[in-house]
């Protein structure tokens, strides 16, 4: 009998897992590669919203808890997974720089908002009025550590990698059963998968595909990561991987020649020097419409458990919701109420 059956080893799954290890229970985790968009986030950890100059929710929170988190499993798995990186934000007028210093003396956004506006210095870039800057950002590998932590649960005999199938699972009063592995408790950390998951889809997922463009630009010479109407970050070598759109109307993982043109076109308006086109990603966030993340118990089945909803900041949330719903499935403990799926436990009644 294992303590806990997880299935999905995404950013959710790996920060569930390192909960449990840390309270050194028994668990198995089943995952199939169906779910990409751990693998192809850009990983940049930033707690302002820069489109509206906003404190993102539970951003501070989130932080104290996600640094600590990524150094640690770096320890764990000889690996390096944060690289700090300065995140400036390109002004597109005089009115937005005013915007940004009534921002950066507001409660809660000062200690991550510099006052001072920084002149453009590069002159393969366009950004007559300057950049803001955000303090306390940057990016976590986690393509690499997606592979590592598989690799690392391989070693240990915790992992399969096929897929689960919902109608399989048998649900007991003290336990659950899936073929041979029996559980007290199974948390479902599926992404966007979630969407065929008969015991969860109840849940208001939307989701929404994100693409990325890499391109290979060696007269840029830029270090730092920089928002305007896309994000460019800086992946060394002369690389950078600019995007990302939001779709929602698309739910495949396949890259397309629309958002490719939607982000060279926004790149072209950006850029001053000849670059190369080297690779084209995509994967579908799982986000939800109020959002917030999705975490918490089923209304009837009280050992089925879902970790998911975290949208393009699966890298600052993971970590702080993993350890919500750890708490909340280990004890009665009432959990951050913002982000408890007992929110729409309504919308469970009336299917």
């Amino acid at each position: 009998m294992q303590d806990y059956l997880v299935i999905g080893l995404g950013l959710a799954g790996i920060a569930f897992c390192e909960q449990l290890e840390k309270h050194a229970k028994s668990y198995t985790v089943i995952s199939d590669t169906s779910q990409t968009s751990s693998l192809v986030a850009g990983g940049l950890y930033n707690p302002v919203i820069l489109k509206r100059f906003n404190l993102a929710w539970k951003a501070k929170e989130q932080l104290d808890t996600a640094i600590p988190f990524y150094t640690a499993l770096e320890k764990k798995l000889g690996v390096q997974l944060n690289y700090p990186l300065p995140v400036y934000r390109r002004f597109a007028s005089i009115e937005e720089q005013n915007l940004w210093f009534e921002a950066s003396d507001k409660k809660g956004l000062s200690e991550f908002l510099s006052p001072k506006i920084h002149l453009n210095k590069n002159p393969n870039i366009a950004a007559p009025f300057g950049y803001g800057e955000v303090l306390g950002t940057g990016r976590i590998d986690t393509r690499t550590l997606v592979s590592s932590y598989t690799a690392y649960l391989s070693l240990k005999d915790r992992f399969t990698k096929e897929t689960f199938k919902h109608s399989e699972l048998q649900i007991k009063e003290e336990y659950v059963q899936y073929k041979s592995i029996k559980a007290r408790k199974i948390v479902f950390a599926e992404g966007f998968g979630m969407k065929q998951n008969p015991f969860f889809n109840y849940l208001p997922m939307q989701g929404s595909k994100g693409e990325y463009l890499f391109i290979k630009a060696p007269d840029l010479k830029e270090d730092k990561a920089i928002k305007s109407s896309i994000f460019c970050l800086p992946e060394g070598d002369d690389v950078y991987r600019i995007g990302a759109n939001y779709a929602r109307e698309d739910t495949t993982n396949a890259p397309t020649d629309s958002a490719k043109s939607e982000l060279l076109k926004k790149w072209d308006n950006f850029i001053r020097c000849k670059y190369e086109l080297i690779d084209h990603v995509a994967g579908i966030r799982p986000t939800v419409n109020d959002r917030k993340p999705l975490v918490g118990q089923h209304p009837e089945h009280r050992n089925l458990y879902v970790l998911n909803g975290f949208g393009s900041r699966g890298v600052m949330t993971a970590p702080y919701a993993s350890e919500q719903l750890y708490k909340n499935s280990s004890a009665n403990y009432v959990q951050d109420g913002e982000l408890n799926v007992a929110r729409f436990t309504e919308k469970y009644f009336q299917k």
